[in-house]
């Protein structure tokens, strides 16, 4: 019994018994708990809606004139279905118009859902009976925290959780089978021991009526030999007496044994009682510390739950002005791509018209030099022809 006691060790336990972190963890957890809660809704807002069409004049105004006509429809396709279930042989015509109610309810429920706080109101102000239906969604709604908590509790930590459950079964089991044992034996030793006397005074009674016995039946010849008979009573009244003693000193020995074996199982029975008292009271602290646990962390989470919110929404606004500014900067680096492209045009240009203007100015350089040349040739073959 001492060694599942030193396996599980308080540690242990305690990782054993610590509550999952109350946050989904994927996005598919995150999913099936959205449908669930929609599923939750839908049913509850069913539950009202025929109370609402029983007074739709109250509710029309908070209802707008959309929903009311949906219901309006609705109480319509509902009466229709009840002369059809009454009327037999019209099955198809009921299949259909089966279709249509259906059709209708989730159109309602897109519109209810499509607005919450109009379902918060009506939660708060339609009364409703007590009904089967409500049976159905209180079901739903534990089989939706379960489905949470064995979304968020991991395969590992459920074998845990069962291998602790089973190892406190397993040891309980095993304390009652032996306060079971240990009762048992202590009653079959009181029982051998009572017998075991009664065996011995039923001894002594037969051993006093065997001499009652033989003192009538031979009382003539005790009296024949009464100094024979005395000696031989005087000597079996001593052998009597000291078996006597010594029945008394086994008696007395064994109702010593019989009061150590007593004193030993009710040490042993209350220390089985100080261990199942420990184990209980250690088992309510764990959850109680669970609650405490639970408490804080649900508040934690509604804490950054908040706070997340609030960061979202201001993401989103960043992410507007982000995108009105990368238009803007999209605008504004293709206008510099144009101006650019403008300016190279512009410088290419401007170096064309630099080279023609170097190719013109080297072109008339050119010329001016030719003819400066030409006519200094000119000058100097007049000057010989004047000298010849």
């Amino acid at each position: 019994m001492a060694t599942p006691e030193k396996a599980m060790t308080p540690l242990s336990a305690m990782r054993v018994l610590e509550p999952c972190q109350l946050k989904p963890d994927s996005t598919e957890t995150e999913r099936i708990l959205t449908v669930l809660d929609e599923t939750i809704t839908k049913l509850e807002m069913t539950r009202l809606i025929p109370r609402i069409t029983g007074s739709l004049k109250r509710f029309a105004r908070m209802l707008g004139p959309e929903i009311t006509a949906s219901l309006l429809e609705h109480q319509k396709l509902s009466a229709e279905m009840q002369h059809l279930l009454a009327s037999p042989g019209a099955e198809e015509t009921w299949r259909a118009r089966e279709q249509r109610l259906k059709c209708s309810l989730r159109h309602i429920l897109r519109l209810f859902l499509a607005n919450p706080l109009l379902c918060q109101g009506l939660k708060h102000q339609v009364q409703v009976r007590a009904s089967p239906a409500d049976v159905f969604i209180k079901a739903f709604v534990e089989f939706r925290d379960f489905m949470l908590e064995k979304l968020l509790t991991s395969p590992a930590e459920e074998r845990e959780k069962i291998q602790f459950v089973e190892e406190m079964s397993l040891k309980a089991e095993q304390n009652t089978e032996a306060i079971t044992a240990l009762q048992a034996e202590l009653a079959a030793a009181i029982q051998t021991r009572q017998e075991e006397m009664d065996r011995k005074d039923k001894m002594i009674e037969d051993l006093k009526t065997t001499l009652e016995d033989l003192a009538k039946d031979r009382k003539a010849e005790i009296q024949q030999m009464k100094k024979e008979g005395e000696k031989q009573q005087e000597e079996e009244l001593k052998a009597a007496q000291g078996r006597c003693a010594r029945l008394q000193e086994d008696v007395q020995r064994l109702r010593v044994q019989f009061s150590a074996l007593v004193q030993e199982h009710r040490a042993s029975e209350l220390l089985l009682r100080q261990r199942k008292c420990r184990a209980e009271v250690e088992i309510e602290n764990w959850i109680q510390k669970y609650d405490t646990d639970m408490a804080a962390k649900q508040a934690t989470f509604e804490e950054i739950h908040a706070v997340y919110t609030e960061e979202k929404a201001q993401l989103a606004q960043l992410m507007e002005k982000h995108a009105l500014l990368l238009q803007e900067y999209s605008q504004i680096e293709e206008e510099r791509k144009m101006l650019k492209q403008k300016e190279e045009e512009e410088l290419q240009e401007q170096a064309r018209r630099n080279r023609a203007a170097t190719h013109i100015q080297a072109t008339w350089r050119g010329y001016v030099v030719r003819a400066f040349f030409k006519a200094k040739l000119k000058k100097a073959k007049g000057k010989a022809k004047g000298k010849g």
